[in-house]
Parts: C-alpha cells; sequence; structure tokens
C-alpha cells in the first residue's frame, strides 16, 4: 500500500455536498429552526487499515472546512433554482460551518466523529465528512493504479450504456431509461468524481441526466437531483406529534415548503408497508413519485404500483426512483421489468464513483437524537437499520406494527 500526496484540502466548495442536504436544510430552518441533533459516524464494513490512523489529517480537513463561505456565484446559482427561498438563500450568505460543534476521537481502531448542536448548524456535516474520510482513505493507496483500472471499468459501463441505446427492445419500452450520479458521499476522489461525471455527460448525454451534487451540477451544467433523506423524516420522530403520525407531518411538511416542486417522497425510513399505509390519496396525487432505498426493489416497486392502482391513481403520471447500491447492469434490469408501466429514474453512487479495483467502504452519518430523544430508521434491509437506543426502536416497531 503505497501512500500518494495530494494538493489541496479535499472540500473546495461548499457547493460540493448533495442537494438534498439544501433542501432539507430549507424546509428544517423555516419549520423546525429550533431543533438540537446528534449525527454520528459509522463505518459498516472492516477497512484495509484502521481509520483511527487518519484522526490528524481529518481534523485538519474539517477545520478548513469550517474556513470555508459561500461565495457570491454559488448563492447566486442557489437563488437560482426556484424552490429556493430568498430569506434561506440570506442565511447562507452569513453561515459557516463552526468546529465547536463537532468532535472527532478515536476508540481503538475506530475513528469516532459526532456533531451535535442546532440542526440548522450541524446538518451540514454530513456528506463533507463521509467525502473527507474516504478521499483521505483512498490517498493511502497507488492512485496510479486506482485511476488507470477505474478509467477502464468506466468505459466498459459506457459501452454498456451505449449497447443499450441502440437496443430496439430498450428503445420500444414506453418509458425511458435515465441515471443520475448519486456517488459523492463514497467516492474515490473530488477529481475523480469530477472526472466520471465529465465523462458520462459526454458519452451518454441522452441517458444521463444529472448529478446530486450541486457544484459539479454548477460547473457542468447538469440538473442537480435530490428531495429527501432520512434525517428529514426521522427528525419528525422528536417532534411535537404522536409518533404514529410522524410520517404524515413530515410529507405535510414537505408539500407546504415545496408546493409542487421536489415531488419524489423516501419511503423507508420505517418500512414500505408502513410508509403506505401513511401515503393516502392526498399525497399519494400531491407527490410525483417515490424513491427506493432499501429492500428488494422488484418487490419494492410492485407494492408501489399497487398502491396507486388501488387509489385509482395513473402510474403512467408517477416516478419510481431506485438508488439502493446500484450498478449498471442492474439498473437496466430495473428498467427492463418496470419502464411499461411507469416513469424511472435511477441513481447510481458507489459503481460510478468508486470502481477503482479497491473495496469501497461503507460508511454513514446519521441523524440518532433529535430534541434530546432518540431516532431510528427500521428500514427494509437490516443491515442499513440505525438506531443507538433499542428502547426506542422497539417501541417504534410496536408502534407500526412492525415484527421483523
Amino acid at each position: 500500500m503505497a501512500k500518494t500526496g495530494a494538493a489541496g484540502p479535499v472540500i473546495q466548495s461548499l457547493l460540493d455536498t448533495d442537494l438534498y442536504k439544501f433542501t432539507m436544510w430549507q424546509a428544517m430552518l423555516h419549520r423546525h429552526p429550533g431543533n438540537h441533533a446528534v449525527y454520528r459516524f459509522d463505518c459498516r464494513n472492516v477497512p484495509a487499515y484502521p481509520l483511527a490512523e487518519l484522526v490528524d489529517d481529518v481534523r485538519a480537513e474539517l477545520d478548513a472546512l469550517c474556513a470555508l463561505r459561500f461565495q457570491p456565484d454559488e448563492l447566486a446559482y442557489l437563488a437560482g433554482l426556484r424552490f429556493m427561498k430568498p430569506d434561506f438563500i440570506d442565511f447562507l450568505s452569513i453561515f459557516h460551518f463552526q468546529s465547536r460543534f463537532l468532535r472527532v476521537w478515536t476508540e481503538g481502531e475506530r475513528l469516532c466523529v459526532e456533531a451535535e448542536g442546532p440542526q440548522v448548524h450541524v446538518m451540514g456535516f454530513e456528506i463533507f465528512v463521509l467525502a473527507i474520510i474516504n478521499e483521505l482513505y483512498f490517498r493511502r493507496f497507488d492512485a496510479q493504479a486506482a485511476l488507470a483500472e477505474g478509467r477502464k471499468r468506466l468505459h466498459a459501463k459506457i459501452d454498456q450504456l451505449q449497447k443499450a441505446a441502440r437496443d430496439p427492445a430498450v428503445q420500444a419500452r414506453r418509458h425511458p431509461f435515465e441515471f443520475f450520479d448519486f456517488g459523492l458521499r463514497r467516492r474515490y476522489s473530488r477529481q475523480w468524481h469530477h472526472e466520471v461525471t465529465q465523462t458520462l455527460r459526454t458519452a451518454v448525454p441522452d441517458l444521463f441526466k444529472g448529478t446530486s451534487n450541486v457544484d459539479l451540477a454548477r460547473r457542468l451544467d447538469l440538473v442537480p437531483i435530490g428531495t429527501m433523506a432520512h434525517e428529514y423524516l426521522q427528525s419528525y420522530q422528536a417532534q411535537n406529534v404522536r409518533l404514529r403520525d410522524f410520517q404524515r407531518e413530515a410529507l405535510e411538511g414537505w408539500v407546504q415548503e415545496y408546493r409542487g416542486d421536489l415531488g419524489v417522497a423516501l419511503t423507508d425510513v420505517v418500512g414500505m408497508d408502513a410508509f403506505l399505509a401513511d401515503f393516502d390519496l392526498y399525497f399519494a396525487k400531491l407527490f410525483d413519485g417515490l424513491r427506493h432505498d432499501s429492500g428488494d426493489p422488484i418487490v419494492w416497486g410492485e407494492k408501489a404500483l399497487a398502491h396507486y392502482t388501488a387509489l385509482r391513481i395513473d402510474a403512467h403520471n408517477k416516478r419510481l426512483t431506485f438508488s439502493d447500491g446500484l450498478d449498471v447492469s442492474r439498473a437496466l434490469a430495473l428498467h427492463a421489468h418496470f419502464a411499461d408501466r411507469t416513469q424511472l429514474g435511477f441513481g447510481i453512487g458507489t459503481h460510478l464513483t468508486n470502481d477503482v479495483g479497491i473495496t469501497p467502504l461503507s460508511i454513514v452519518m446519521k441523524l440518532v437524537q433529535c430534541n434530546g430523544q432518540p431516532v431510528a430508521k427500521v428500514s427494509d434491509s437490516p443491515g442499513k437499520a440505525m438506531a443507538v437506543d433499542e428502547t426506542f426502536l422497539t417501541y417504534l416497531k410496536q408502534v407500526f406494527g412492525i415484527t421483523t
């Protein structure tokens, strides 16, 4: 394992994050500005070397992050997105991350990172922490070999996509194949992320429809993609509502904030069945579609379509977005299964931005507490569940009738 240097800090722009961080941030600023939150880092797989070895570099990178400010041209870009409100842009113009809300330490070979403070001041740390740890981790491998392998694999994906675009069977399906870059949080590096996105934009422009990375969307003239993540809905588990009603309250808050924009709802905070029980005719008409992020995607999609049918909603006017561990082959297979029945989108992450021949890290930084209360994600995939309070998790499952 060869340690390779890299010039400059990992994060060089506060736009170098996912769009849904801004959309959730704005909603929380307007609706729950007093929330207090705790976010905690976790590595779900075994790294090639202890992440604790990165602790000093992580601290230095986070100090550099806290020195950044939104630049006038960056704020102008955000202001040009019709769903961003002027007062939120004004807030961002004076915002900066503060190291006093961060703790970085080690426990044996584990690297520990925790952000605690007002939610509107700490919720933005997540993507930056993940991108920093990822890039620092991979800098210790042979960069020349990794990039050579990455380019080889990227071109193979492009060949596969171009072949699919020419395939009469794909062209004959009612709804087209469209995919997006969702790979920021686990990318190999910032520069590689840029190269991958730019290459896809040039090679398969009819299929590649955007990126979750706001900075890359701005630089490459792509559509920024994203709506909500788990933390938005989980925050409502700790608001002044019955726990049984938290999903409905979160969805209603989103509808009131965006009034028709950003209409794709995430379904797996307490599982698809519990979500659909709350996703009644009112919400099904107001939201443009649903996003899959755990569990069997075929089962999930069939449940979604059956729900629309039961509500007498034409699914051809809705969109199912898949974003759970996809690669190109899996995305094309899902398109073949569903494309004659509904609109589709595919958010591909690690398989695009960190497929370089080195085992990727499976890292997350999740909301674990809000307003002094634990929050949890049950998920349709047991390995993606997130809870630090087993008592609360048991209660949450009981409230929603979850037996697994």
